[in-house]
């Protein structure tokens, strides 16, 4: 803006020295100063006086210098990358506001990638809230389909820019617990029915988020050691249930349908009659009762009833289909 605003006091200027030493006209002022501030030397409106002529010598000579100016600042902000900046700002800006139920990630490091990882292998939408400018400019550079707001996830008007008022989740992964404590308070302020994941390291921590408002916390050196240890007594298990949720999984898929998402003919049937509706391949491999209990591999004559969710396998196409079919 700066070389603009040099140009325009100069062009200004000019207007205002032809009425004072001349007494041009509004129309005039402007012919005279176009021509000399642009120096394409056409006719002069008329016979200038010696000042008028001294003038004019002043205000070339400081064009010409304001033009050299404005033409070395406007090269400098395109050389140091501010216009792909602007647009950059303009394009994140877009893809927030487009976003809908979708899941806020807080922080960037190793646990908040791996959880930003994991959620693009579901196809689930995601925003990355970070701090570290210079992490987010590489990031977003080796990845330029990444959606992100560089600032502190502890600031409410942070949280709003990323649109907690209409994302279904939070995960925040920052490695001080009290940060997230404060997360987790601020992003339940803001949005009362988000389901909030937090990362605790302390084991006392694990109460206070809890009160805080985190659905669930997760403690990443205590499941990585539970990890370990099973895949030496259940290698097998362990390493299925990773292909699940990884990348060479990724067409395969658990989700869970609950009472509510069922038509209304077979609202309170049997798992059987559910499951046989417009067939499309999946698997019932247990079910969640009104009480939050899960029953695994349960009997064919189990009542879906009110409260109660079916936990299905399948393909995320057929997954899909038997949403499609159920809505």
């Amino acid at each position: 803006m700066q070389p603009f605003a040099t140009l325009l006091f100069i062009y200004m200027a000019g207007m205002v020295g032809y009425v004072i030493i001349e007494r041009f006209n509004f129309l005039e002022a402007f012919y005279m100063t176009t021509i000399s501030v642009t120096t394409a030397g056409f006719t002069e409106v008329r016979k200038l006086s010696d000042g008028g002529r001294i003038f004019t010598s002043f205000l070339l000579i400081t064009s010409w210098g304001a033009f050299a100016f404005a033409i070395t600042r406007i090269t400098q902000y395109i050389i140091n990358g501010e216009v792909n900046k602007y647009f950059k700002n303009r394009r994140l800006m877009t893809a927030i506001d487009k976003l809908n139920n979708h899941v806020i990630v807080c922080g960037f490091g190793r646990n908040g990638q791996q959880a930003a990882k994991t959620l693009g292998y579901h196809y689930q939408h995601y925003i990355v809230i970070e701090n570290d400018y210079e992490l987010m400019e590489r990031l977003s550079a080796e990845q330029p389909s990444l959606v992100y707001v560089n600032g502190d996830s502890t600031d409410d008007d942070v949280l709003i820019r990323a649109g907690i008022h209409r994302a279904k989740a939070l995960i925040t992964t920052l490695p001080a617990d009290a940060d997230n404590v404060f997360i987790v308070l601020s992003a339940r302020s803001l949005n009362p029915t988000i389901q909030i994941i937090s990362r605790a390291s302390e084991k006392g921590s694990y109460a206070k988020l809890i009160k805080a408002g985190a659905d669930s916390v997760i403690m990443p050196d205590k499941i990585g050691g539970t990890h370990m240890a099973t895949l030496v007594s259940k290698p097998d298990v362990i390493e299925f249930i990773d292909y699940l949720s990884g990348a060479e999984g990724e067409s395969i898929h658990i989700e869970s349908v609950s009472y509510n998402q069922l038509p209304q003919d077979i609202r309170g049937q049997t798992l059987k009659k559910i499951m046989a509706w417009k067939k499309t391949g999946v698997n019932c491999i247990g079910i969640k009762d009104s009480e939050g209990k899960f029953i695994i591999s349960p009997p064919e004559e189990t009542i879906i009833d009110k409260g109660m969710k079916v936990l299905v396998l399948g393909t995320k196409q057929q997954i899909a289909d038997m949403k499609g079919n159920i809505h």
